[in-house]
């Protein structure tokens, strides 16, 4: 059985019987089966990211083997990947310190020496903050058209005080809101806590919702004593919402998820993708290690914010053949996406509590992360009611050297009103099909497949 979320599915059924799905010219990616309304012979199948290089070893003296919380920026040309540098100390440890590395390419990362803090015995470092707020310091771009150019960077970061019920959120403490001009040189922006109702013992991140015009964060929590995410909200980064935890479909298991690594995608801001740690508290892979657990990461999307569709139970990220991995809180999505014509980057963390902790690239097709395939005996499914505005149907799709996509659109009766001669190759951005006489009118796409996967479509202007 498909897991998807029967709320989110149950609405769009009832708007698709009384109105079509207006798609504008947006891309809609196949991360969800939200387009589709019947399908034979194919299936929603989830696409493993690539393994990469090592980009950064933290074996600086102010870093460390529980340095952890990384998040990779894209500012034009440029690549900031943030971190905690930590030796193993106390979540309270004021000896914490927030470090940024710098790259041009997402690959060869270098660490700027800014003379601003002194940690590990200089200020040779490449330190942008220390405190306990750098226990899970977590910046992003603020992408806000109203944002002061003196707060062009946002960040959270701190975590609740000690005592009975901490992970309640019943004690003192919380997240912090941060600005920055340049991501290098931050201030507070308030002195106490803007979200005080979490646990917040993670990566607690945030980010500017462009569609729906708010800042959007996601915190940890516990949920029956289970690591869990909550969403909240804010029109000006200081005054939030109160939290939501995350919703899924009952066949859904409640799993521990450590880390979120939540962002818009790229292309489909609309959208929402999350690559969960998660933690197996009950497994321990290597016997003398000191702690328990093991993780990796998973897939999740989501059109809300809050309820989240998850169709893949199966990992996103294995631990793999290296030992290193199989010990406690590895596996742990950063939080970013860094764009390219052809490939996105992600990046993940390895040998957490070892000497060589570490952390390295993934990458992925261009809005590559599901699709709908169906294999060589063919298959095909039909979309759900739909209108748009543009003039020409784009697909990212891929076949074999014996496979084919064909399409046609479709009125409400069946009737073909336009079709697409068979497609066979691999394009990220395929012009098939001119819809411009359909622009206004209500259609379904009938899409016929062999041995092929299609990852993304829109009706571009």
């Amino acid at each position: 059985m498909k897991r998807h979320l029967a709320l989110l599915f149950l609405a769009v059924c009832s708007a698709t019987a009384a109105e079509p799905l207006d798609l504008a010219s947006r891309w809609e990616l196949f991360v969800d089966e939200f387009l589709v309304a019947q399908k034979n012979g194919v299936t929603h199948k989830l696409h493993d990211p690539i393994k990469r290089e090592i980009v950064l070893t933290t074996d600086q003296p102010w870093e460390g083997m529980t340095c952890a919380y990384f998040s990779v920026i894209q500012d034009g040309k440029k690549v900031l990947m943030y971190y905690r540098g930590s030796s193993g100390g106390s979540d309270h440890s004021d000896a914490q310190v927030t470090c940024v590395a710098e790259s041009t390419d997402g690959i060869h990362f270098t660490r700027p020496k800014l003379g601003l803090i002194e940690a590990g015995g200089t200020k040779d470092n490449n330190v942008i903050w220390r405190g306990v707020e750098s226990h899970n310091f977590s910046p992003f771009l603020d992408t806000n058209p109203n944002s002061r150019p003196e707060e062009r960077f946002k960040a959270l970061g701190g975590v609740k005080q000690p005592g009975k019920n901490w992970h309640q959120g019943e004690t003192p403490g919380g997240l912090y809101a941060f600005a920055s001009a340049d991501g290098i040189h931050w201030k507070k922006m308030k002195d106490t806590p803007v979200i005080t109702k979490g646990a917040f013992d993670s990566q607690n991140l945030a980010f500017y919702d462009t569609t729906r015009s708010r800042y959007a964060c996601f915190s940890r929590i516990f949920s029956n004593k289970v690591r869990a995410v909550q969403s909240c909200t804010s029109s000006d980064f200081l005054a939030w919402s109160d939290g939501i935890p995350h919703r899924y479909a009952k066949d859904v298991p409640m799993e521990h998820f450590y880390t979120s690594a939540t962002v818009p995608c790229p292309t489909a801001p609309h959208l929402f993708l999350s690559f969960p740690k998660r933690f197996v508290t009950t497994r321990k892979k290597v016997p003398e290690h000191e702690g328990p657990g093991v993780s990796d990461a998973v897939f999740m999307s989501s059109r809300d914010g809050v309820s989240w569709d998850r169709p893949f139970l199966e990992a996103w990220v294995r631990p793999g053949p290296d030992l290193k991995n199989w010990t406690d809180r590895n596996n742990m999505t950063a939080n970013g996406i860094i764009t390219g014509d052809t490939e996105w980057s992600l990046y993940i963390s390895e040998h957490y509590r070892h000497a060589d902790h570490r952390i390295r690239r993934l990458t992925v097709r261009k809005q590559g992360f599901a699709s709908m395939h169906a294999d060589a005996k063919g298959g095909e499914f039909t979309t759900h009611p739909l209108k748009f505005t543009g003039k020409n149907l784009v697909l990212n799709y891929s076949t074999s050297a014996a496979g084919s996509i064909q399409i046609d659109a479709l009125d409400e009766s069946g009737k073909v009103l336009a079709a697409m001669p068979e497609l066979y190759g691999d394009d990220l951005e395929a012009s098939v099909l001119d819809v411009s006489k359909l622009i206004g009118q209500s259609i379904r796409l009938r899409v016929k497949m062999k041995d092929a996967d299609l990852y993304a479509l829109r009706f571009a202007d």
